[in-house]
């Protein structure tokens, strides 16, 4: 059984690293925790793509790309951006690097840990299963994280991200999902997940 402790708060030296890639793989195993209307909800995060600013084109802010939803992208590492996909799902990311350069972590799913019951009743499910946080769209709404979250600290308040010590034995690298668009970038092997992990989207 794992136990939540929450030990430390990723410090912003985590974050505002240049290699994004890596920043993409240290963040599996991480702990990230929601207190939405005082009810607490946390999972440990099991799946991750990186996305490389300006000169990746599956990137928001590919070539530059200045738009009031990609404007926190360029912010120092350490806030969420959130935004819609499809009208419908709130999909998270960490932003990271160095003020001005757009690096971003999309977080695609996470194991379970605390506010089990809320992240069932938010999700309109009865059981746990690993349809309820596998998938972007479908962790965001079970830990309640919303598009009016982006820009907030990951160091305190609504969203924190945390390290407690979690050893991950294998990382499986592929390419990322949903982003033919971006030609010879959607080969790029930027999605990270934990190898034997039932927590990871379905293909």
């Amino acid at each position: 059984m794992y136990f939540y402790l929450y030990i430390m708060i990723l410090p912003s030296s985590f974050y505002i690293r240049e290699d994004v890639v890596q920043v993409a793989k240290d963040l599996l195993g991480k702990v990230i925790v929601t207190k939405i209307d005082g009810i607490t909800a946390s999972g440990i995060i099991t799946e991750t793509e990186a996305y490389a600013g300006v000169t990746d084109k599956a990137s928001h802010a590919y070539g530059g790309k200045h738009t009031n939803r990609t404007e926190v992208m360029y912010a120092r590492g350490g806030v969420a951006y959130v935004y819609l996909c499809y009208g419908i799902h709130h999909l998270f990311n960490v932003v990271t690097n160095v003020q001005g350069i757009p690096h971003a972590v999309l977080i695609r799913a996470i194991e379970p840990l605390k506010g089990i019951d809320t992240m069932l009743h938010r999700r309109k499910k009865a059981t746990l299963q690993t349809q309820l946080t596998a998938g972007p769209g479908a962790m965001s709404m079970a830990l309640g994280i919303h598009t009016s979250h982006t820009g907030l600290s990951l160091s305190k308040g609504i969203i924190t991200l945390h390290d407690d010590g979690i050893d991950v034995a294998q990382i499986t690298a592929t390419t990322r999902i949903g982003v033919d668009y971006a030609k010879e970038d959607a080969l790029l092997p930027y999605r990270f997940y934990i190898k034997g992990s039932m927590f990871v989207s379905k293909l």
